[in-house]
C-alpha cells in the first residue's frame, strides 16, 4: 500500500508501537475524512458544508489533567508547580504503550504536517488520531506540506490521540481518566479519554514555547496578528474570550495568524495553518470574516442546530458557552499567505474587564507593559463556569500560562528586550464593560474597540491628549475619532463616582495579590507599574 509517498505505512506504524491496525489511513483528503467521520456517526454536515462534531464528555482543555515528563531533559528548565504538573518517566513510557496497543483492530487516522512559517525554526508533526475528524482538525489547524515533502517527511515530533483510551489513575499514575502528556526526551505527545481537539493544538503549542525561547533565542507568544497595507505589524495578545480572534480578522489587514506566534530577528512567524475561533452568539453583522469563514472544510464543535434545521444556533449555550470552530487560514480572504510579518509597530494587550474598571484604551511604558504582560488579566462573568455568580478576576502569566512550560519572567523579559529594541507601542485595550460591572453596565461596543485600534496604528492616538488614571497610572486619551469622548475616562460612565473607586481599588488589591508570586525576580521599576492601592474610607 502507498498513500502520498508512503512506502510500508505498517513500518512506520511499528516504529511507534503501533501494530495489528484494522486499516491505517495516510493523509487523507477533507472530502474524504469528512465522508468517513458521517459515516461513521461521529459528524453531521451544516447548511454551509461545515461538518459539525461534539467533542464528548470535555468541551474544553482540561488544564489539571496536562503533564510534563520530568527527566534529565527538564528536571532544571521547566517551571514546576500547578501548571506545568510533573510526570513520571516510567509511567509514561507504559501509558504510552497503553495508547499504541488501543489502536490495535481499528482504523485509524495519520496526518503529516508542520508548525511555523518561518522555515528555519519548521517542526515536523505526526498525529495518529482514532477519529477522522480529529485528523481533520490537524490539516486545519497546523500547516499542510506539499505532496512533494510528503515524499521524504520525517517527523520531529509525533502525537498519538485516542478519545476513547482511558487511564487508570491508580495504575497509569493520571489525576482522572482523561490525560494529555508531553515527552521532551521522546519528543512526544499522548492525548486520552477527552475528544477535545484543543489538546492536540495546545500540546505543540507547549511544545514550541518550551524549545524556541530555550534553544534558538525566540519569543513564543499567545497571540494574533496582522499586517496593514503599508507594512505595519500589530500583535493582539488576550485569553479566551477578549476578542484576540475577532479584532485581528481586520478587513483593512492582512491576518498573519489568530493564536499563536513567534517573534524573532526576522519578525513575526505564524505557528499554524488555521484558525480556532470562538462562535458564541457569533453573527454575520458583529463578525463577517469569521461567519463567511464556516464553510466545507470547516469543523465546528458542540454547537446544536435550529429546531428542524442544519443552521447552526449560535446563541445556544446547551452543550457548552465554549463552542468553536476550526478552519484552514485561508478561509479568511485577507490572510496573508506567508503568515509572516516584519517587526510590530504596535501591541495590543486584550482584557474583558466584567468589572468595568480599565479605560476601554491606554498606552503603557515598558514597566507597565511588563507588568500587565506577566499578569495576563481577564474577568469570567457569572454564568460562564458552574459556581460563578459574579465577575472574578483571572490571571495568567504571559496571557497563556497553561502553555508556558518556562518561567513567566523569561517570557516576559524577551518580550521586554524586543519592545525596546523596535521601538513598539504598547496599548492596554480592555473589550469588557463600561458604565458599571457586568450586570450593571453594558459591554463597549465593538465599533468603539475597532475605532481606537484604528487610531493607534494610524498614529493619531499617539498625537492625543492623555490623562492618568489616579488609580492604575494608565495613560488615557482624552479624544479618539469615532468614539465618545466620555467613555475614555471610564470612572465618567459610573452614574455612583464612589462606587467606582471601590470597585477599582478591589481590582488593584486582585492585581497586587496575583503579582506577589513574582516579586522575588521583579525589578524596582517593574513594582512601581503596579496599581496603587488606596485606602478607603
Amino acid at each position: 500500500m502507498e498513500k502520498f509517498g508512503i512506502k510500508n505505512p505498517s513500518a512506520h506504524l511499528e516504529t511507534l508501537n503501533i501494530r495489528g491496525v484494522k486499516a491505517a489511513h495516510w493523509n487523507l483528503s477533507p472530502e474524504a475524512l469528512v465522508e468517513t467521520a458521517i459515516k461513521n456517526g461521529q459528524a453531521v454536515l451544516s447548511d454551509s458544508g461545515a461538518v459539525v462534531v461534539q467533542t464528548g464528555e470535555f468541551t474544553g482543555r482540561s488544564p489539571k489533567d496536562r503533564f510534563i515528563v520530568k527527566d534529565a531533559t527538564t528536571a532544571d528548565s521547566v517551571d514546576w508547580g500547578t501548571i506545568n504538573k510533573a510526570f513520571d518517566a516510567e509511567k509514561f513510557d507504559a501509558l504510552y504503550n497503553k495508547v499504541a496497543q488501543y489502536f490495535e483492530g481499528k482504523e485509524v487516522f495519520v496526518r503529516d504536517a508542520y508548525a511555523c512559517a518561518d522555515d528555519q525554526y519548521r517542526l515536523n508533526i505526526r498525529l495518529v488520531s482514532e477519529y477522522a475528524w480529529s485528523n481533520q482538525f490537524a490539516f486545519n489547524m497546523f500547516r499542510r506540506p506539499t505532496e512533494e515533502e510528503i515524499l521524504s517527511f520525517q517527523p520531529d515530533w509525533t502525537i498519538l490521540c485516542a478519545p476513547g483510551c482511558y487511564a487508570v489513575p491508580e495504575e497509569d499514575g493520571t489525576r482522572q481518566h482523561n490525560f494529555a502528556i508531553i515527552n521532551f526526551t521522546r519528543k512526544q505527545i499522548i492525548i486520552g479519554g477527552t475528544g477535545y481537539t484543543g489538546e492536540i493544538k495546545k500540546g505543540i503549542f507547549s511544545v514550541l514555547n518550551y524549545l524556541l525561547p530555550k534553544e534558538e533565542g525566540v519569543l513564543a507568544m499567545h497571540c494574533s496578528a496582522n499586517v496593514g497595507k503599508d507594512g505595519n505589524t500589530a500583535i493582539f495578545f488576550g485569553l479566551s474570550g477578549t476578542g484576540k480572534t475577532t479584532l485581528s480578522a481586520d478587513p483593512e489587514r492582512q491576518l498573519i495568524g489568530d493564536d499563536e506566534h513567534g517573534w524573532s530577528d526576522n519578525g513575526i512567524f505564524n505557528f499554524e495553518g488555521g484558525c480556532y475561533a470562538k462562535v458564541i452568539d457569533l453573527s454575520e453583522e458583529k463578525e463577517p470574516e469569521i461567519y463567511h469563514a464556516i464553510k466545507h472544510r470547516a469543523i465546528l464543535e458542540n454547537i446544536k442546530f435550529f429546531e428542524g434545521t442544519q443552521q447552526p444556533d449560535f446563541a445556544n449555550t446547551e452543550i457548552t458557552q465554549n463552542t468553536r470552530v476550526s478552519y484552514p487560514i485561508d478561509h479568511i480572504d485577507n490572510a496573508l499567505p506567508e503568515s509572516k510579518g516584519g517587526h510590530p509597530t504596535n501591541i495590543f494587550f486584550l482584557t474583558c474587564d466584567a468589572f468595568g474598571v480599565l479605560p476601554p484604551i491606554s498606552k503603557l511604558t515598558p514597566e507597565q507593559a511588563q507588568y500587565y504582560f506577566i499578569s495576563g488579566y481577564t474577568a469570567k462573568v457569572a454564568g460562564t463556569e458552574a459556581g460563578i455568580d459574579e465577575p472574578e478576576a483571572t490571571f495568567s502569566a504571559c496571557f497563556g500560562a497553561p502553555f508556558m512550560p518556562l518561567h513567566p519572567t523569561i517570557y516576559a523579559e524577551m518580550l521586554s528586550e524586543k519592545m525596546q529594541k523596535y521601538e513598539v507601542n504598547i496599548w492596554l485595550v480592555n473589550t469588557g464593560w463600561t458604565g458599571g460591572e457586568y450586570g450593571t453596565g453594558s459591554r463597549i461596543k465593538l465599533r468603539y474597540t475597532r475605532a481606537m485600534i484604528a487610531a493607534a496604528l494610524s498614529g493619531d492616538l499617539a498625537k492625543a491628549g492623555f490623562k492618568k488614571h489616579e488609580i492604575f497610572g494608565l495613560a488615557m486619551p482624552t479624544t479618539c475619532s469615532g468614539v465618545p469622548a466620555e467613555i475614555l475616562n471610564p470612572r465618567n460612565t459610573w452614574n455612583d463616582k464612589d462606587a467606582y473607586d471601590a470597585k477599582a481599588n478591589h481590582l488593584a488589591v486582585s492585581f497586587s495579590k496575583n503579582f506577589q508570586q513574582f516579586e522575588d525576580k521583579a525589578t524596582e521599576a517593574l513594582l512601581k507599574a503596579a496599581p496603587k492601592v488606596l485606602e478607603m474610607n
